[in-house]
């Protein structure tokens, strides 16, 4: 997910990232080291001690952002996902001359999230309206910024809230400006959400008519084959299915609306749908994977087992059937 965004910030010309950890930043910084040569780009970590919000660390990494050069910098939630629109984003930034630029999104059901209330013709935000019971507006705040440095003189090194302590008061000065994010957007914190977002990103390749999406008479609908998986005779795969590098995918198994992650074995004529299948799994011969099942790594669920939205935590062997979603530890 933060390789998606890192990409598209060096498209843009951005040239150092950092990365705002509290949990094991090790695990995140070997996964990226190989990337930083590849595309040319610095990414050092900044780690708190202790969660410090939304803001507190823009407060803590301070002296990686500031420099003399006075330009803006992004700030991006690593589990949102979009076409990351960066360039519009810029000469949105520019054009207004306020002090920070956000990305909104609109979405059908304004009163679970915080709404952000603005002036449509210049995308001047004039407040912030947390779950609101009346109709106020439909858009909602994407997770990516665009501030000039002066943001973080408001930032006190605490946890702090971007959303409910910053904006809000540069709202207040009249220099917050917001923009509408064009194309797809999601939050894909948590499984459900992940899967939905797949198939945004996938349906998003499939405007733009990717030549990364799979064809064949075995493929239904939007799918991405890593080139190094092997797929197996009188499979049907699709829609919104992704298939990480050297999976294998024995004969007769049927594949819909799922990640299969790396190193993974499908067992012959298995099925499996609206689930999440950890690195190196193995799915036994004839079992059926589906109502939002979520394997994490190294798990093995033996021949012809059922599991309707299991969580499996590492390292397990499944021998009998998850009949109702639980967790399994």
């Amino acid at each position: 997910m933060i390789l998606h965004q890192i990409e598209a910030l060096k498209a843009v010309g951005v040239t150092e990232v950092v990365l705002a950890i509290n949990y094991q930043p090790e695990v995140m910084l070997n996964f990226l080291k190989e990337f930083e040569t590849k595309l040319g780009i610095t990414i050092t970590c900044s780690q708190e001690t202790e969660p410090l919000g939304t803001a507190g660390p823009l407060a803590l990494a301070r002296d990686k952002l500031v420099d003399e050069s006075g330009e803006p910098f992004f700030v991006l939630n690593s589990d949102v996902i979009s076409e990351y629109p960066f360039k519009e984003m810029i000469e949105f930034h520019k054009a207004h001359g306020g002090e920070a630029s956000i990305m909104v999104t609109k979405v059908d059901e304004p009163s679970k999230y915080g709404v952000v209330v603005m002036e449509e013709s210049t995308g001047q935000v004039d407040k912030f309206v947390e779950k609101p019971k009346l109709f106020v507006g439909n858009k909602i705040n994407a997770g990516i910024y665009l501030l000039n440095p002066s943001v973080l003189d408001r930032i006190e090194l605490r946890p702090t809230s971007i959303e409910k302590e910053v904006f809000p008061k540069i709202a207040a000065e009249k220099n917050l400006y917001a923009m509408v994010l064009p194309g797809f957007w999601m939050d894909i914190g948590q499984p459900r959400d992940y899967i939905t977002g797949l198939r945004l990103y996938l349906d998003s390749l499939r405007k733009k008519a990717s030549p990364k999406l799979a064809r064949g008479p075995n493929i239904v609908g939007n799918v991405l084959v890593h080139e190094t998986a092997k797929i197996g005779e009188g499979c049907l795969i699709g829609p919104d299915v992704a298939i990480g590098p050297g999976c294998v995918v024995e004969s007769g198994v049927r594949l819909s609306r799922c990640t299969v992650m790396r190193g993974v074995r499908i067992k012959k004529h298995a099925c499996i749908s609206s689930s999440i299948i950890g690195w190196h799994s193995t799915i036994g011969q004839w079992a059926r994977v589906e109502n939002m099942t979520i394997l994490g790594e190294d798990v093995h669920v033996c021949d012809e087992i059922y599991s309707n939205g299991g969580v499996v935590l590492p390292h397990k062997e499944i021998k009998s059937s998850i009949l109702k979603p639980e967790i399994v530890m």
